[in-house]
């Protein structure tokens, strides 16, 4: 898993990309910004709720400190840190 401490600023603003149906949970990190592999399907938000449970334990915050902004059912998604 991929340790993205350092994005952990309050007020800081996440975007990436994400893959539903994928072989398994993981962040990965490359050149074209942050991208997000999540076990379950998006259908009823479960995507969503995957990708706020991966994204935090990556940052090292609780799942309540994770907004979403924008892109809740599209694949490019922004998340703001409270």
């Amino acid at each position: 898993m991929s340790d993205l401490s350092h994005l952990a600023v309050p007020g800081a603003e996440i975007a990436l990309r994400v893959t539903p149906k994928a072989s398994r949970n993981q962040i990965v990190s490359g050149e074209d910004g942050l991208r997000a592999y999540v076990t379950v399907v998006p259908e009823n938000g479960k995507a969503n709720a995957a990708v706020v449970k991966l994204l935090a334990k990556s940052l090292g915050v609780a799942k309540t400190r994770l907004t979403l902004i924008r892109g809740e059912t599209a694949r490019d998604k922004v998340f703001r840190l409270d």
